[in-house]
């Protein structure tokens, strides 16, 4: 994080930094994310490389991809975010960054999961990340995503019920599948994963 990271990306870092433990507690069980996270390793060598972007706390997903044998860089942009998952996730890395600057070694990586990150960044950020994110894959490599389903732009003054403010920015799924294989990636399947009134859009997306 830098003096000149975008308002947003700077909303958002208060907002896990103040709830983080509200968000997930150290304890959170796999629920929706362990079937994502199982695939995903199905579909990666043994002890390949793997970036989880917007990790959070580490768990569920760093957790699993580690006891999975898989080699983890967790990234996320909160200081209490990285921190704890420092602490409950010891076999993987854990860096404090802005996703929207972050640059990582071209063919590095075998697979990426980016699960609810992507909507936290504005807009105009999204698909140069994309097309970062899919020069990092290797051949072959997967790419784990959510993204928004409907169009919208939006903050919360309350978030979680307590007195952090939230903010979101998102395209709808349409876009995001052509921003993926505008990136040069190949959607292999794309899902509806419901929440509250609306929901968000899961995409499984393969560098050729």
């Amino acid at each position: 994080m830098t003096e000149q990271a975008h308002p947003a990306v700077e909303a958002v870092r208060r907002g896990y930094d103040a709830l983080s433990h509200r968000y997930r507690a150290d304890d959170a069980e796999a629920g929706q994310y362990g079937p994502w996270v199982a695939e995903l390793v199905s579909r990666t060598r043994p002890g390949g490389d793997v970036l989880d972007l917007g990790c959070g706390c580490g768990v569920p997903v760093a957790r699993a991809l580690v006891d999975a044998g898989l080699s983890v860089t967790g990234v996320d942009v909160s200081d209490v975010q990285i921190e704890r998952a420092r602490r409950l996730v010891p076999g993987a890395g854990f860096v404090r960054a802005d996703a929207t600057a972050l640059e990582r070694e071209e063919a590095s990586l075998d697979a990426i999961v980016c699960l609810y990150t992507l909507i936290h960044l504005p807009l105009d950020a999204q698909p140069s990340l994309i097309s970062r994110m899919a020069r990092w894959l290797r051949p072959g490599g997967w790419l784990l995503a959510t993204t928004g389903w409907q169009e919208w732009t939006g903050s919360d003054d309350a978030w979680l019920g307590g007195t952090a403010r939230m903010w979101w920015s998102q395209a709808d799924a349409a876009t995001y599948h052509r921003w993926i294989g505008e990136a040069g990636l190949r959607v292999t399947a794309q899902e509806f994963v419901p929440e509250g009134d609306s929901g968000h859009a899961l995409f499984w997306a393969r560098k050729p």
